[in-house]
């Protein structure tokens, strides 16, 4: 996989860089309007370890997972190595180069600027919709990961304020940034070990976890949702989604920027050390119990419909290409790109190394993830299901880092650390462009009612407890799904949006690289759409009486908001597509002409 990742960032990189026309000589938006808030230039290694931090999260970890345990690790395995350089490169390599030539602006932006305000709107509402869901489900993860490694709780602390001191002394004191790096990723690592020594829980851990300092009294009874997930996990998903909403509304440079940059070193710590510890181990049998240790337990195909891990059919096509989302491709990376990093770039050549390859970084954390969790395929503790295998990411990762004569439970702690790191990151980044979506849709604030929508705050706070509603409903294998079928189309609509982009920019410029992807890409998507609104929160449940007999309202209320959030968001996707290919038709016809160069030619 690192080999065809490679050929496609020199080949297939450097050709979409020539038919955007990158050129330093402009000034990139985060020059243009520099204003020290949001638009702030920064390094290229600095950008791309924000950028990477947040397109990353935790579902490249969490969809490989879930997939390899229903169906098998081969079919997540080729899903991620054609899908990823193919269509997710090429859709945020797209998504970041179409928004710095539109002045910094989201796909929303872009779309409205072709297809009309009627467009705009309903992107940005379908967006909105999306980073409710993503917000859900990531702190869902957040939480499930700290009850079951209370060592990763204490370095999750502990990493959040060494950012804020980093951002500290790169933009308040100036000092230098090399230094800097030394200093505050030894910092990180040295958490690891503080976290060994001093686990934190909120209250009583369950399932995986051992022993811990809880800090807080009494059994938790009182926490929304501790009778769903525990007092504890329910009691880290309030914990995150405030963290979230905080860090969503402070300046940039304040945790964003210093803390993605950091995470950036123990995502490559965490997945390059993973790959070269497989081969030292499986070579020098040096793994904790032998080379024999690292056999895959994970089958290579269970079933089309699924394998017994799920209590449910789950057809192969075409929920295993929307489980498996981030890591192949996934349209909230195109929020990241039009939404923070367009704003932080620097020059526009750094677009192929941060939208591009930062993609192909990203399918590599999911083939470190297949590869952790396929040498421990049990789930321990008296849990069951697919949310919980999720902590067997860390187990395995622990165990194949033991070939380097790592102790397995400071290895399952770094990895756990790795994943929660990244999930707060996709957080309050999902937050924040949450709020960009609100304040374009707003515009100028010409009424109360305008004023206080577009007031950072409050709208910040209603996707926060929007979110919390959502994921109280304790049904992971209905929230992954529909997360994953609602990010897939969002990626199809971003696609779109550059192929409306290039169809008016000039008529030779080809439309295959971004059309045939929203075609194939719109097609999947709808279908598993349909099959989640109409067979398992239709048929599977208020059309079976049994299910009927014994549900509560809580999950009556979570089916119905799951049925009708997915048919609104494939009647807003269709309508969406219907007006962009009008204006690619209509594009083509004004800007036919005969003196243009042809495609592949340096004008292009």
């Amino acid at each position: 996989m690192v080999g065809l990742f490679s050929a496609g960032y020199v080949g297939y990189g450097r050709y979409l860089s020539r038919f955007v026309e990158l050129d330093d000589s402009r000034d990139t938006p985060a020059h243009k309007y520099q204003d020290g808030q949001e638009y702030v230039p920064a390094k290229k290694p600095v950008l791309l370890g924000h950028h990477f931090s947040s397109i990353a999260g935790g579902a490249p970890i969490a969809g490989p997972i879930t997939a390899a345990f229903i169906w098998g690790w081969v079919p997540a395995v080729l899903w991620v190595a054609i899908g990823n350089p193919l269509m997710g490169a090429v859709h945020d390599f797209m998504a970041l180069s179409s928004s710095i030539r539109h002045e910094g602006k989201s796909i929303g932006f872009i779309i409205g600027e072709y297809i009309g305000r009627r467009g705009k709107n309903m992107f940005l509402l379908f967006a909105f919709l999306v980073i409710i869901l993503v917000v859900a489900v990531f702190a869902l993860l957040v939480a499930i990961i700290l009850d079951a490694y209370p060592q990763a709780a204490t370095a999750s602390l502990i990493y959040i304020g060494l950012a804020v001191v980093f951002g500290v002394w790169l933009y308040q004191l100036d000092l230098p940034l090399s230094v800097g790096t030394l200093l505050f990723v030894a910092g990180i690592f040295g958490s690891v070990w503080a976290g060994l020594q001093f686990p934190v829980a909120l209250y009583e851990p369950s399932g995986f976890a051992d022993e811990a300092f809880v800090l807080l009294s009494g059994s938790g009874e009182w926490v929304p949702g501790a009778g769903l997930f525990g007092a504890n996990t329910a009691m880290w998903i309030l914990v995150s989604l405030v963290y979230a909403a905080l860090a969503s509304v402070l300046p940039v440079w304040v945790l964003l920027q210093p803390r993605d940059y950091l995470s950036s070193f123990l995502l490559y710590t965490g997945v390059g050390g993973t790959l070269l510890a497989i081969v030292v181990g499986t070579i020098l049998g040096t793994t904790e119990g032998g080379a024999s240790a690292l056999q895959i337990e994970v089958p290579a195909y269970t079933s089309f419909m699924g394998g017994p891990l799920v209590d449910v059919a789950m057809p192969l096509f075409p929920l295993l290409f929307i489980t498996i989302a981030c890591g192949t491709i996934s349209g909230f990376h195109s929020l990241v790109s039009s939404g923070t990093t367009a704003k932080q770039l620097n020059k526009e050549s750094d677009a192929r190394t941060i939208g591009y390859g930062g993609m192909l970084a990203e399918g590599l954390l999911a083939a470190t993830a297949l590869s952790a969790v396929s040498v421990i395929a049990v789930t321990e503790g008296g849990v069951s299901g697919i949310g919980a295998a999720l902590p067997n990411f860390a187990e395995g990762g622990g165990l194949i880092l033991t070939s380097f004569g790592i102790p397995l439970l400071t290895g399952e702690v770094f990895m756990a650390l790795v994943f929660v790191s990244f999930l707060l990151t996709s957080l309050d980044t999902a937050l924040r462009l949450g709020r960009y979506m609100v304040e374009e849709l707003v515009g100028t604030p010409e009424t109360p009612v305008e004023e206080t929508a577009a007031n950072k705050y409050v709208n910040t706070g209603i996707a926060t407890f929007a979110a919390f509603l959502l994921v109280s409903s304790g049904q992971w294998e209905q929230l992954w799904p529909l997360f994953g079928g609602a990010n897939q189309l969002l990626a199809a609509l971003a696609l779109l949006a550059a192929t409306v982009w290039l169809a008016n920019w000039k008529d030779t410029k080809q439309l295959l690289t971004t059309g045939v992807p929203v075609i194939v890409m719109t097609f999947i998507t709808i279908c598993g759409l349909l099959w989640l609104a109409f067979v398992e929160n239709l048929q599977r449940t208020f059309l079976s009486s049994e299910w009927m007999a014994e549900a509560s309202a809580l999950e009556m209320g979570s089916s119905a908001m799951r049925l009708v959030l997915a048919l609104v968001l494939v009647w807003l996707a269709l309508s969406i597509i219907k007006m962009g290919y009008d204006n690619v038709q209509s594009a083509r016809d004004n800007l036919l002409t005969t003196d243009e160069p042809a495609v592949g030619t340096d004008d292009d």
